[in-house]
Parts: structure tokens; sequence; C-alpha cells
């Protein structure tokens, strides 16, 4: 026990010094450094840390524990391997970083000596989850599962050591289930437990439609947690219900019931307010290579930055406190802060090294004082394109902007310009409107003598910090 608590205390106190020092993250070596620290913290055995300890390692992080955190203390003090169970249905293909929230935890619960099941729903994806939905979703065929499956093991590879941890797919004891033994679980519970919920009667009154498949599958769900007889399970808010589904059913069938660990959900990087998804095109893949991973995290807004970095990373609250207060009082460039927390979350799925090498590429992209010394960037042909309005440009034609309202909130706020270099070195910025967000291109380009491409210049198009060349 000692031994764990000193590892885990000296990555504290050396954490907390480095950024007492108030280090330049954005170029210095201060950046390498609390990576390393934050790579040690994350390999740490916690296994030797108190019960209570290890309680308030997962509940820093939880925003609720069912039945409550006294019984989270209560069963890591049982002093026995538990069984953690993390599910996931294979509805797309891209696992994003909303997913890895719940998976922070599972490693967590991995290295306290816990046993890990990653389970893959096979089987549940085919009926897809009702949770806050507002109408029937198409069913996947066996196909799509698999087609969607076929990277996830490599997608959370960074989170889980699977030579410890099992990767499970529910099918192995879903589908050679008869039905006798299907009804006979649901013979013991009151169908009042699947009616009660809101957006099932909100669906129900608005004759949106809802399926009797659909009104099972929280049932479905539970019985992977009386299969791997859970003791803790894993997921998001937006899951709860189907979560407390799992206990009342483990209940009725003779186990004593998990422990639900409920993570809070991640928003966006649109700043929106909307849950990161794949749909909004405001997530980050865990797919995503190790530059465009830190990009998307440098250009999240500002404002999530306190949420991202409590559940993200593995700095402790006290730890991002300091880095806030910091900011706050002027001390430190938030910038440094989201370039810790690009580099802390890329590092963990790619690693130190190509961490630090995306934020040299960041750097020396947007650093630049003219563009054509940034490197390879996005091209749009002016004349192919004309007709298109310049958030047509920046979200169908190049892909650099996820939404057209994205377009017109950053022209509003004065982020919308083009920027013409000429071969003397000179530059000459054009500021745009909220109204030119919506104009053709060629009417942009026309009211500012640039509709004719000359040898003596190049023309960009920047929306906040995405930039295109018109060639």
């Amino acid at each position: 026990m000692a031994m764990a608590a000193t590892v885990f205390d000296r990555s504290a106190a050396q954490l907390r010094e480095l950024i007492e020092d108030e280090g330049e993250l954005r170029e210095g070596p201060e950046l390498a450094r609390l990576l390393g620290l934050l790579a040690e913290r994350r390999g740490a055995d916690l296994s030797g840390l108190s019960a209570g300890r290890q309680a308030e390692l997962l509940g820093a992080r939880v925003a609720q524990v069912l039945p409550g955190g006294g019984r989270l203390a209560e069963l890591l003090g049982e002093g026995r391997p538990l069984t953690v169970k993390f599910g996931i249905d294979p509805t797309g293909a891209e696992v994003h970083l909303g997913h890895a929230v719940p998976m922070i935890l599972a490693s967590r619960l991995q290295r306290m000596g816990h046993r890990v099941v990653f389970l893959v729903g096979d089987v549940t994806a085919r009926i897809g989850d009702p949770s806050g939905r507002s109408a029937e979703r198409p069913p996947l065929t066996e196909e799509d599962v698999r087609r969607n499956v076929a990277t996830y093991r490599q997608q959370v590879g960074p989170f889980f050591d699977f030579e410890r941890a099992e990767f499970r797919f529910n099918s192995e004891w879903l589908e050679p289930m008869t039905l006798p033994r299907f009804l006979e679980v649901l013979t013991r519970l009151p169908a009042s437990a699947a009616l009660q919920r809101e957006d099932f009667r909100t669906r129900l009154a608005e004759g949106s439609g809802l399926t009797l498949a659909e009104l099972v599958y929280s049932v479905v769900m539970a019985l992977d947690s009386v299969e791997l007889v859970a003791d803790i399970e894993l997921g998001g808010l937006d899951q709860l219900l189907n979560l407390q589904m799992c206990r009342r059913v483990m209940s009725a069938t003779g186990q004593r019931p998990e422990v639900v660990l409920a993570t809070g959900l991640i928003e966006g990087t649109d700043g929106t307010g909307a849950k990161m998804s794949k749909s909004r095109n405001n997530y980050v893949g865990l797919g995503f290579p190790a530059e465009e991973m830190f990009g998307r995290l440098m250009a999240c807004a500002d404002r999530l930055l306190p949420g991202y970095l409590r559940a993200l990373t593995e700095l402790l609250d006290e730890e991002v406190e300091l880095l806030l207060a910091q900011v706050d009082d002027g001390r430190r460039h938030p910038m440094a802060v989201k370039t810790l927390l690009a580099a802390a979350v890329t590092a963990t799925v790619h690693g130190e090294a190509a961490a630090l090498a995306a934020r040299d590429a960041f750097r020396a992209r947007f650093s630049v004082r003219r563009y054509s010394e940034a490197g390879p960037l996005p091209t749009v042909d002016p004349v192919a394109h004309g007709a298109a309005t310049l958030g047509e440009l920046l979200v169908r034609v190049s892909g650099e902007l996820p939404s057209l309202n994205q377009v017109r909130r950053v022209a509003e706020a004065g982020g919308l310009r083009l920027v013409v270099e000429h071969t003397d070195g000179t530059q000459q910025a054009v500021p745009l409107g909220r109204a030119d967000a919506d104009e053709r291109l060629r009417v942009v380009l026309g009211a500012h003598d640039l509709a004719r491409p000359r040898a003596t210049r190049r023309v960009f198009l920047r929306c906040g910090r995405k930039v295109v060349e018109l060639t």
C-alpha cells in the first residue's frame, strides 16, 4: 500500500511543482516533462491504495453513483478482484472521446487489480438503444454491426491492457438464449419498469412509435450484467435508466445488484452545448491521426477547458484548479492550458513523441506570419466553385467547418476574412461580415478585386483557425 501511495503522491508533487513554475507549455520543455509525469500516472499500479483513496479517485470523475458512494467504498474494500463491465453498441464505425470518459475510469479500475470486460453489444446494436430518441431508428443488420466493430479493439486499445482486460461480444450468450429463459426473466419484471420512462411516454403520446424490441432493450442489456455477474458497471448519464434496469434484473435473478458509476456527458468541440457526436461533426475520434486530434482539441471552445481537463486527462482536481486560477489572474495564457489538454489527450492515444510532434506541427502552421510558408493547406478552385457561398465552400466543398451556422458565428465574431499575400512580401487582410458568409464566392472576390488570378499574389480564406487557399 505504501509503495502505490508513494508513486502516486510523488507524481502529484512533481506535477504541482511544474505547474507552479509557470513554464511555457507552448514552446519549452515543460510540456514534455508534464506529459511524462501524466504517462507515469496512467501506468501507476493503484492496487495498493486504500479502498477509500480508490473510491475517491473514481468518484472525482463520476456524476452519479448507484446506490451511493458508501457502497462503492465498501465494495472496493472487500479485498477481491471485482468484475467491471463497460459496454458499447457498435452503431457506428468510430469511437470518440465522449466514449473515453468511462474508459478512463475502467483503466483506473484495471490498475486497482480488477477484471475489466470491454463488452461489444453486437446483439443489442441490432435493436438500437432507444434512450432519448424521438423516433424509431432503422435496425442494423449483422453485416452493419460486423463492419462497424472491425476496428473497435484497435481504437480503444490505448485505454486497456488487453493482456488482462477481456474483449467480449454479447452474442456469446444472447444468441444461444432460449425463449423460455428470456420469458422467465420478463415475468419477474413489471411492465411499469419500462413504461414509466418519460422518453417512452413522450414518444407514445406524440405517435412517434415505439417497438416492443425497444421496450425490452434495457432488459436485454441487463442480461449482460447477469451473465458476467458484474460488480461495477460504467456508462454515461444518458444510460442511467438502462443501468438502473441492469440493477433491477440482477436483483430479480437472485444476484447482488451491480454498483453503477455514471459519468457526465462530454460537450462537442463546437461549444454549442450539444453533446459530442459524429452526426454533428463536433467530435474527436480515437482513430484520428495525432495532428488532427491535436488540432481539433486546440480549436475547441475555451469554456470547455475545465470539463475536458477533468474528464479526459489524469490531472487531479487540485491541479486543474491551479491551472485555471493561473489563467484567471493572467499568469498563464489560455492557449498554453489548451496546448496541455490537446497534448495530454493525444499522448494517451498516440504516445508522447507523436503528441509533441503534433504540437510542433500546429505551431508551425498557425504561428507563421505568412500562410504561404505554413506547409500544405486545403485548396479550392474559385472558378469551379464560384457559385458556392463562403459557408458552403468551408462546409461542403472543403469540409473544414462542421456547419453553416458555425461559419456564420465565426463571421459575426470577426473571424472570417480574406488574406492576400503578395510576392513582394506584403500582406493584406480583408475582414468579412455575417452577410458575406452567405454570399457567393465569386461575388465576394469581385467586390474586392480578387476575382482574377494573378501570378504576383496568393489568396487565402480564413475562418477562425481554418484556412483554405483559393487557387
